[in-house]
């Protein structure tokens, strides 16, 4: 699997943090999501409808509608976010391809795989450990700071592509 640290999978991560952090009481209107988090509504529907059909939130339709998690957060993964975010099919797969003759795509391959694990083995629910919501809006840690957190003190921000 080919995973890609994108603005759009950062978005994902961040409202599937405040779903989490939000879905106590009722669910999780994306209005309240937009507005705690400054992602545009469209954009947001967008990335439910692929969480919501990747089966890691469900819907509730009507007054005092949103999204809730479909499973607990310490089953759901930063990677299965991303996952569903970001299609592996189409320009990449054919870029992907094309640069398997390239000696340095094993560099990126063999990175991309040591973060796809790392990813894997972060759960929402840590994420919500980390996040302080008292304190200020639900906002995700960036990827270096809960790097720095768990021990990996030459973590650095990975370079993010424009959104979508």
């Amino acid at each position: 699997v080919n995973m890609k640290l994108t603005t759009k999978a950062q978005y994902a991560v961040t409202a599937m943090l405040d779903v989490a952090m939000n879905q106590q009481t009722q669910p999780v209107a994306i209005i309240d999501i937009s507005k705690r988090q400054d992602i545009s509504q469209s954009y947001l529907e967008q990335l439910f409808a692929r969480l919501r059909r990747d089966a890691l939130v469900t819907s509730v339709r009507g007054p005092g509608g949103g999204y809730r998690l479909a499973r607990p957060a310490m089953d759901i993964t930063v990677a299965e976010i991303i996952s569903a975010i970001d299609d592996p099919t189409g320009a990449d797969a054919e870029q992907t391809k094309t640069s398997k003759r390239c000696l340095k795509q094993k560099v990126w391959t063999d990175l991309n795989d040591v973060i796809t694990n790392f990813l894997g083995n972060v759960s929402l629910e840590e994420l919500m450990e980390q996040t302080d919501a008292a304190k200020e809006p639900v906002m995700a840690p960036t990827f270096t700071q809960f790097a720095r957190a768990n021990g990996n003190t030459n973590a650095h921000e990975p370079a993010m592509a424009e959104q979508e």
